[in-house]
């Protein structure tokens, strides 16, 4: 199974911006200007469907996933031609009387006609996806809706019938996030849920598999908090190998905090040994779960203070970020120590040798973070200094004054200096290899 973000970062990661703390990291496509410019066989299958529904339609787009089109075109039915699945809903209505609908086209002999139209949920489509489910072999349409504000979702999974010609509602249900993945590795699909806390009711994780007669079994694990959103999610590999959903949620302060769960033949389960632990990771929002070293295990930010800024007001700390890994023991163990700035999109990763001897502070003058040795309680020597360039003209007056460039993104620059000393009795000296190593852009 290939491990990836449910969620990619640039869509899903708020870009939440928290002053000296080293955690400083959609729009509707009806609202666009333009719609997309159709295909030939997207304007036949328009078409067809304002012959049978009338021209004063409006096109519903989803916002997310993998198909983004109001037109889907798919073999739903396994019949080895393909049909058409619309989005769509009436102009001239009012708000309260808008009915988001879907219709499915097929084809005879080629052309394309309307064979059943159906009311969704919501007034707006979120996510759309078709898979089996299970070991059952029919095709499931997958289709998350809300309502305009996006508070509530819903999700539906049809199957259609060609014989009948009709579109078949088997599961619904609220939710807050859902994918299709085979969490467990026995490789079928199943479909995940996540729901927030309501009211009384905890968060909690649901799996679905889909058996051969058609019924649907549930797999529940309730989460280690009373989570109302989520922020990110992604899928990574856990100590013995098996895969781990990372679940960022959102607590009620509006910090966030991670769960991670993983499913086995006996059903869905928490990783982390105590609720305590999934306690532990409260952090600001934005500081996503990341595979910082590429190894396909995440890692978990969680913040520090950093050294010397005990006793200084919360506005002007500056804190640090240890990337922690769960252990065989469901615990979790430092693995790195870095300075993670979510407002200008970087993490640079201490080397072994910084652990525990070096902190950072601000140069609010030249606006860099300069990382300093620290030994007995006291700062000691410049060992690096980083600085994020918004233009050419401020990339190229660093540029020449020696600093070395670490990575461009259109005009704006991130670049780097490393002081001339004579003198590393300490043996925190850092080279410009080690700098480019320990730098990561968060994409």
């Amino acid at each position: 199974m290939k491990l990836s973000r449910i969620i990619p970062r640039t869509a899903a990661v708020s870009a939440a911006a928290v002053l000296l703390t080293g955690c400083t990291f959609g729009t509707s496509i009806d609202n666009l200007l333009a719609p997309p410019k159709q295909s030939i066989e997207q304007e036949q299958i328009y078409s067809a469907l304002t012959e049978a529904v009338g021209s004063g339609i409006r096109l519903k787009y989803p916002r997310s996933g993998k198909y983004l089109s109001a037109f889907i075109i798919e073999d739903i039915d396994s019949d080895g031609t393909n049909e058409a699945v619309v989005f769509y809903e009436r102009n001239g209505l009012g708000v309260d009387e808008r009915t988001l609908r879907i219709n499915v086209l097929d084809q005879d002999d080629g052309r394309w006609r309307s064979v059943c139209d159906t009311a969704a949920a919501g007034s707006e489509i979120e996510k759309v996806m078709i898979s089996r489910l299970g070991s059952n072999e029919r095709l499931n349409l997958v289709i998350g809706s809300s309502l305009i504000n996006r508070s509530e979702k819903n999700v539906t999974i049809y199957n259609y019938d060609s014989e009948t010609e009709s579109i078949v509602p088997t599961f619904s249900e609220s939710y807050s996030f859902i994918d299709i993945t085979d969490l467990d590795g026995d490789g079928t699909n199943d479909f995940l849920l996540l729901s927030g806390s309501v009211n009384s009711s905890k968060a909690a994780a649901e799996v679905y598999k889909l058996d051969d007669a058609g019924k649907y079994h549930q797999y529940l694990c309730e989460l280690s908090s009373s989570f109302t959103e989520f922020d990110s999610l992604s899928y990574g590999r856990l100590p013995d190998g098996r895969t781990g959903l990372y679940i960022d949620a959102v607590s009620g302060s509006g910090s966030i905090q991670t769960d991670v769960i993983s499913m086995d033949e006996n059903g869905l389960k928490k990783e982390f040994a105590a609720s305590e632990i999934s306690y532990s990771t409260i952090r600001p929002s934005g500081c996503s779960s990341y595979d910082i070293d590429g190894d396909g295990e995440l890692e978990i930010p969680v913040q520090f203070i950093a050294a010397g800024y005990e006793d200084v007001s919360e506005g002007d700390q500056i804190k640090l970020t240890e990337w922690m890994s769960i252990n065989a023991h469901g615990s979790l163990e430092r693995k790195y120590t870095s300075y993670y700035s979510i407002g200008e999109g970087y993490v640079f990763v201490f080397p072994y040798k910084w652990r525990d001897r070096v902190t950072a502070r601000r140069d609010a003058i030249n606006d860099e973070i300069v990382f300093c040795a620290y030994e007995n309680g006291a700062e000691g020597r410049e060992l690096l200094r980083l600085y994020y360039a918004e233009d050419t003209v401020s990339r190229d007056d660093r540029l020449s004054a020696g600093y070395m460039l670490l990575h461009t993104k259109g005009d704006p620059a991130y670049l780097a200096l490393i002081p001339q000393s004579g003198d590393d009795s300490d043996g925190l000296s850092l080279t410009a290899g080690d700098v480019a190593i320990g730098f990561s852009y968060m994409e």
